[in-house]
């Protein structure tokens, strides 16, 4: 009972950190982005899905102004060799942190399939040459060639080594076809060169702990991708800057900034019935490697692949009560499933949300159904967690309809 408490105040330190408290949230997209250390965006819709989130009020332009307007936040490879939205005081810092990983898994890929480095360093020239006055797609880049290499291997090797930056998307909000943009140009005042790699790594390790902790050294790892030799000496050199302690149920030694220890002691930390509908790959739930805190290990093989990627989930109180997606059914339709018995005025507020998650993605009305029972996504095959509730369902009307 005393670790389920500590759970609970531990959450809703997070909540209020991640800005999924209805207190915290706010419609400044760049302030989140920066605040949760970016958005996973190896799924085009995810990074719509954690800010309609964390908003009072969202709309897709708002982040794609952002994007490619205001270039006040980009996409590049990084963390774990993940594609993530990042504001433009976070890209050189995850740049230089993680370049070596990403570069070296990109320049491996485009020698698998047989492109060798001078192919590569011909090609990469007439690109840049070719992108001096404008963005083009993968495709465009192959026609203006008239080459049989694979482009798109070039092209994600090339951005990341900071020679250009996926732009805008050709078919909509859904997609990750990007029209690809010299770096030099579209963010001429961004040093990629502005941190060494120990440094970059140690700020990195710095900025994680305060934005998610309390958090372990396992967390740190995982989150970042770095090896547990650099974690441990980064986190000897904040020793007199942060809080550890170990968290009864978990057992491993968290770390946190001060503040939000002293935050946690206070015990003015309650769960007030918040509910979340976070995309598949959302920070919240992908930003720790140890989820015992926020769903009971019984129920992992439902959440997460055997890759550790997570799907689209129904919190309460920052805890995970189930799971969800949205198909064409043929109907526009938000399927729900839940791990216990859930009722009364909390399945109906959940309902309501799943209708203003629904509505989001289809621009109009939509059906909710909760589902009876689901294929185990570490039974499945890779992509599992994009598409997570297959079964038969059972139907419910609208909230409070048939009572």
């Amino acid at each position: 009972m005393a670790a389920t408490r500590e759970f609970e105040r531990i959450n809703m330190l997070l909540l209020n950190k991640q800005h999924l408290l209805q207190s915290s949230k706010t419609n400044n997209i760049v302030e989140t982005v920066e605040d949760i250390l970016g958005l996973h965006s190896t799924s085009p819709t995810t990074p719509y899905l954690s800010l309609l989130a964390r908003s009072r009020e969202f709309h897709k332009e708002g982040l794609e102004r952002e994007l490619y307007m205001r270039k006040r936040l980009g996409r590049i490879r990084c963390m774990r060799k993940t594609v993530f939205v990042l504001t433009k005081l976070l890209i050189p810092l995850a740049f230089a942190a993680t370049r070596g990983t990403s570069e070296i898994a990109s320049r491996q890929f485009a020698k698998y399939l047989g492109i060798s480095e001078s192919q590569y360093e011909k090609t990469a020239r007439v690109i840049l040459v070719l992108l001096k006055r404008q963005g083009m797609t993968t495709s465009e880049v192959k026609k203006a060639l008239g080459g049989r290499l694979n482009v798109s291997a070039i092209l994600n090797l090339m951005c990341d080594k900071g020679l250009l930056i996926r732009g805008e998307t050709e078919k909509g909000w859904r997609s990750n076809l990007y029209r690809y943009h010299r770096f030099d140009q579209y963010f001429p005042d961004i040093n990629l060169d502005a941190y060494s790699q120990d440094e970059a790594r140690a700020m990195l390790v710095e900025r994680y702990i305060a934005s998610y902790g309390p958090t372990t050294e396992n967390d740190i790892c995982w989150w970042t991708g770095f090896p547990r030799s650099e974690v441990r000496s980064v986190l000897r050199s904040l020793e007199g800057e942060l809080a550890s302690w170990k968290i009864a149920g978990l057992g491993s030694t968290h770390f946190a900034t001060s503040s939000d220890a002293c935050l946690l002691d206070s015990r003015n930390l309650q769960g007030a019935g918040t509910i979340n509908m976070l995309p598949y790959l959302d920070p919240y739930v992908m930003g720790y490697k140890d989820r015992r805190r926020y769903v009971p290990t019984k129920h992992w093989n439902n959440i997460f692949d055997f890759a550790g990627n997570a799907t689209s989930t129904i919190l309460v109180d920052g805890s995970i009560m189930g799971i969800w997606d949205y198909a064409e059914d043929p109907e526009p339709t938000v399927k729900l499933l839940f791990f216990e018995k859930v009722k009364g005025g909390l399945l109906d507020r959940i309902h309501c949300e799943a209708f203003r998650t629904g509505h989001f993605i289809a621009d109009r009305e939509v059906k909710v159904k909760e589902c009876a029972r689901m294929v185990p996504l570490t039974e499945r095959t890779a992509g599992g967690v994009m598409t997570p509730l297959k079964e038969t369902t059972k139907r419910r009307g609208n909230p409070g309809e048939g009572r």
